[in-house]
């Protein structure tokens, strides 16, 4: 289970899909953490069971035990924050955007990692849910934070060639059924 298993299973079809996954994660600049966080945090909210299979043992074998939890509860808080932000955006009644939430979110105030990791890993899972106002508030934080603009996409590159990379294989194996 690897990034070269991973790449061997996508079709001829999906090449540049094959060369973009090698290119984000074999020849990216984002120190070690941040990289294998992103690609955990991404594996996980594509919910390819092929993609999360292949890519969790390399992420784990590169991150420490904090930065490996703290990379699955980036993607678990905001598959929900996602739909929840996502939603209240989207809707024509300004007012819900009043109310209080009520969801507890202590991970993003705690995760046990750099916040700066944390945020990035929460913006590239926002990329692959859709979530304009989470994207926007992950991005300034991280800005703020002094990342710079080429950090940011490397994480939104990461997600989308991930996302796509799990459809594709995900599809394949419907239609081989």
């Amino acid at each position: 289970m690897s990034l070269d298993s991973l790449k061997s299973r996508i079709p001829d079809y999906a090449k540049d899909l094959k060369l973009n996954l090698g290119s984000v994660i074999g020849n990216s600049d984002l120190p070690a953490q941040q990289l294998w966080g992103t690609v955990l945090a991404t594996a996980i909210a594509s919910r390819s069971p092929i993609v999360l299979r292949e890519l969790e043992p390399e992420a784990k074998a590169n991150l420490s035990p904090e930065a490996y939890q703290a990379a699955k509860s980036a993607a678990a808080i905001m598959a929900m924050n996602n739909v929840f932000y996502r939603t209240r955006h989207l809707l024509s009644d300004h007012e819900y955007g009043t109310l209080r939430a009520g969801l507890r979110m202590n991970v993003i105030g705690n995760p046990g990692v750099e916040k700066v990791d944390f945020e990035l890993w929460s913006f590239a899972v926002s990329a692959i849910n859709g979530c304009g106002m989470c994207l926007d508030s992950h991005e300034q934080v991280l800005r703020k934070a002094g990342v710079e603009r080429e950090t940011v996409q490397e994480a939104f590159k990461i997600a989308s060639v991930v996302q796509a990379v799990g459809v594709t294989l995900d599809a394949e194996a419907v239609l081989a059924e």
